[in-house]
């Protein structure tokens, strides 16, 4: 596997752009998000910068006043990393760097980084290699370092063939050799799910750190590790759950992300292939995060994008013992009721009411309206159960 590099302990600069595409909320926003992913890979993020621009520079990302200003503040402050929030080309990588003269990581370096310190078992740990290598191929430009030992001697290199172009050959024969290692993984995964016998399939999706872990151990009364990071589970887990008279079983799934890079979501098809094969979904979100909406539409659309979309889903909206929100006075006739000022009995009442999906609030933490939530989840797998196998019904 690829070297990742050391655990990022050095002060960290945060950099985005605000685009026609991108409003400054929406910059701001996905910045807490690298800062919350930076703490996550062990970086102390210090200073966000922000520049406005009709579209990035495609040279340097940044225009050259905006990356003399990041360039002053990370000599004069000792920076040892610049992390911007969107992935950057090989050449974009390659200029920045020469300037800033610290260490460049983009968006998508930085989850691989995270995801390879956090897989455990094989399968994981085959899927993150393969989507550092595939990320690294087009930026070996910047390293003139060999990545792994020559095999072999005379006649490994051909004619006037240069360093740089026997690293991508390396990697090229590395890659091959991962995605037949990945296949076989595949139909070990495939054939595993077909002797699980005749049960109904359920499996948690959402955005990471919104409590999946934390409710497969509750309710499977397993031990899932769980915490409260980003990416806490990469390894697919599968457990046989029993509700009253009914045993189904329950996959806990790697959390999604904005922005997600496309080598992760083709190198973990195996994990994904747990959703496609799903019966039911429970799609978990955090209904204490500011921006849990933006969280639905993100998972719906990698959902949509591996042919899931359309599955029965139970919405489970967790957290809500830590859901605030702001209050308008009595005797405020100025204040303009918003969507912050939603108490959850006003979420309820919205959109939510109208989804074509089973809704549930519950806090998985303080254990509140637990018994409602597996209530809903028995009588989603009971219908299920009796449409895929109508020959092999339990007795109700």
């Amino acid at each position: 596997m690829i070297e990742t590099r050391e655990a990022i302990s050095e002060k960290v600069v945060l950099i985005g752009v605000i685009t026609q595409h991108q409003n400054e909320d929406k910059a701001q926003e996905y910045l807490d998000e690298l800062d919350f992913l930076t703490i996550t890979a062990g970086g102390v993020p210090v200073k966000r910068f922000f520049q406005k621009l009709d579209k990035p520079n495609p040279k340097t990302f940044l225009g050259s006043g905006k990356l003399e200003e990041v360039k002053t503040y990370v000599e004069s402050h000792n920076i040892g990393t610049a992390i911007f929030d969107d992935e950057l080309s090989p050449a974009q990588l390659r200029n920045i760097e020469r300037i800033l003269d610290c260490k460049i990581l983009d968006r998508t370096s930085l989850i691989l980084d995270i995801f390879a310190s956090r897989a455990q078992t094989s399968s994981a740990k085959t899927q993150v290699e393969l989507a550092q290598y595939e990320y690294l191929l087009p930026r070996l430009t910047r390293m003139w370092t060999h990545l792994d030992k020559q095999k072999g001697g005379i006649g490994m290199r051909g004619p006037g063939e240069t360093e740089i172009e026997t690293d991508r050959r390396i990697i090229r024969n590395k890659i091959t050799l991962l995605k037949k290692k990945l296949a076989t993984i595949d139909k070990q995964m495939s054939v595993q799910r077909k002797n699980r016998g005749k049960l109904v399939r359920v499996a948690l999706v959402g955005y990471t750190n919104v409590g999946k872990s934390t409710l497969m151990n509750l309710i499977s009364k397993s031990d899932v590790f769980a915490e409260n990071k980003l990416f806490a589970t990469l390894d697919t887990t599968v457990r046989k759950v029993v509700i009253k008279n009914i045993p189904f079983l329950l996959t806990d799934t790697v959390g999604f992300i904005r922005k997600l890079p496309t080598q992760l979501v083709e190198s973990f098809k195996s994990t994904l292939d747990e959703v496609r094969e799903a019966d039911l979904l429970i799609h978990v979100v955090d209904i204490s995060h500011p921006n849990f909406e933006d969280h639905i539409s993100s998972v719906n659309k990698i959902l949509d994008e591996i042919d899931s979309a359309n599955k029965p889903t139970i919405m489970i909206f967790n957290k809500i013992d830590a859901y605030t929100h702001e209050t308008i006075e009595e005797d405020d006739l100025v204040t303009e009721k918003t969507k912050a000022h939603y108490t959850l009995d006003d979420w309820k009442k919205t959109w939510l009411n109208d989804l074509n999906k089973e809704v549930c609030f519950i806090s998985a933490v303080e254990k509140n309206n637990i018994e409602e939530f597996k209530e809903i989840t028995y009588q989603n797998v009971i219908k299920i159960h009796t449409k895929i196998f109508p020959y092999n019904n339990f007795l109700y």
